[in-house]
C-alpha cells in the first residue's frame, strides 16, 4: 500500500516535507508503541487503573478511533 510505504518512509519524503527524518513514524512507534499500546500501558487493562478501550476502540470495534490516510 502506498499509503503506509509513505508513512514508514520507504517511498517518497513525507518526513523530509515536515523537517524530519524518513523513518520518522516507525522510530516514533518502536520507542513508544502505537496508540493500543499506549493507552493500555498508562490508563487501560495494563496499568492500574485498568479503564475499558469504549469508545476509544478502533472504528472497526465499534469505537470513533479512525486515522485517515496521510497523504
Amino acid at each position: 500500500m502506498p499509503e503506509i510505504k509513505r508513512l514508514v518512509g520507504t517511498e517518497g519524503n513525507f518526513g523530509e516535507q515536515l523537517g524530519l527524518t524518513k523513518d520518522w513514524v516507525v522510530r516514533i512507534v518502536k520507542h513508544v508503541g502505537n496508540y493500543g499500546e499506549v493507552f493500555d500501558r498508562n490508563v487501560g487493562t495494563g496499568s492500574r487503573l485498568g479503564i475499558s478501550r469504549g469508545i476509544n476502540r478502533l472504528w472497526t470495534k465499534g469505537g470513533i478511533q479512525y486515522a485517515p490516510p496521510i497523504r
